[in-house]
């Protein structure tokens, strides 16, 4: 079975195409860093612009690169939330355009389902577990109990982690994305120099919040440019602002475990990237006898090769499908319980 993955949520153009469910043919990702990093975040109108450019040669790469063509499909998986609703559309609209064309049969599917099950591009691992998908726009904690069922357990109030880092990049006169550079200075950087704090909220709650933790560094950095006796470099900022936002993540992780009783977790999402975060809970796993996993760095970001698995999977479970486009509409927002 031969499935066409689309994702265009937010600024990543993709296609992949995924052979019974666990081999991935080919995954092309088309990124958008060079249109937004003057802007220094993501401007949705010049994203589904850039979309609506991009994702028909996208797909003929994707296929070509499979050894296919488009009349072997057997399905269309696309994403239809949660996301930029400018982007969703495009690539909604042009899966719609597919499987009218092509009477080939198509699926919708929810872009943080994608996230939760692209681990399993890699390795068949066992429910139930608990997954953080930790990105630019979410940071939830999940119970995993089989394909398609999902029980929240916590989510971000305010900011998502990435967007944190994102925010903090600008702060600090970064290039966007902020994330992967403020990694590369928290290496260099001692993040016991200064402890920004953590946001743990009330007692047993599984729940983020990072938005103190960005006015903090902010406030800070206001204090620096003042010449308040502030020496720390940008190298100790973003280690201790790293160090912040880990220690909530792998905290909160660890407690969503024990409260559930299972053993098994999957971090994954655009910050799952992160080579700080992944130690971090390796470590915390192995000390409580926890077994953790991480999918490859090209499925922690956004990708279509994730989108091909769950519209697998969301297949096979319901056997049937709607021929009723009306009823697959892109959605900002989605949840995925």
């Amino acid at each position: 079975m031969l499935v066409l993955g689309l994702e265009t949520s937010c600024d990543e153009t993709a296609a992949a195409v995924l052979k019974d469910g666990d081999t991935l043919l080919s995954n092309v990702i088309n990124d958008q860093i060079g249109i937004h990093s003057k802007y220094g975040g993501i401007v949705p109108e010049l994203a589904g612009r850039s979309h609506i450019e991009r994702v028909h040669r996208v797909i003929e790469e994707a296929v070509k690169e499979a050894g296919a063509q488009l009349r072997d499909l057997d399905l269309i998986a696309v994403t239809m939330g949660p996301g930029l609703i400018g982007s969703l559309l495009v690539g909604l609209n042009t899966a719609k355009g597919l499987s009218y064309g092509l009477n080939t049969p198509m699926i919708g599917v929810n872009h943080l389902e994608g996230h939760l099950l692209a681990i399993f591009l890699q390795k068949k691992i066992q429910f139930p577990f608990v997954a953080l998908i930790v990105s630019g726009g979410h940071t939830d904690l999940y119970l995993a109990a089989n394909f398609g069922q999902y029980k929240l357990l916590g989510r971000t109030r305010d900011d998502a982690a990435g967007e944190s880092f994102d925010k903090v990049g600008k702060m600090l006169g970064l290039p966007y994305p902020g994330g992967p550079a403020i990694e590369r200075l928290a290496r260099k950087g001692n993040g016991k120099a200064h402890k920004f704090p953590r946001a743990y909220l009330e007692k047993g709650s599984l729940d983020f919040s990072f938005s103190g933790l960005k006015t903090s560094v902010r406030t800070f950095l206001q204090q620096r440019e003042q010449g308040n006796r502030i020496t720390l470099t940008d190298e100790d900022i973003s280690a201790g602002f790293q160090d912040a936002v880990i220690d909530v993540l792998v905290d909160k992780l660890i407690s969503a475990c024990k409260k559930e009783k299972i053993s098994r977790i999957v971090v994954t999402g655009g910050v799952a990237a992160n080579g700080a975060l992944r130690e971090a809970v390796r470590n915390a796993a192995q000390s409580h006898g926890f077994e953790a996993s991480f999918p490859d760095r090209i499925f922690c970001t956004d990708n279509a090769a994730m989108i091909a698995c769950a519209g697998y999977h969301k297949f096979v479970r319901q056997k049937s499908l709607s021929a009723d486009f009306k009823a697959l509409d892109a959605k900002a927002n989605l949840p995925l319980e």
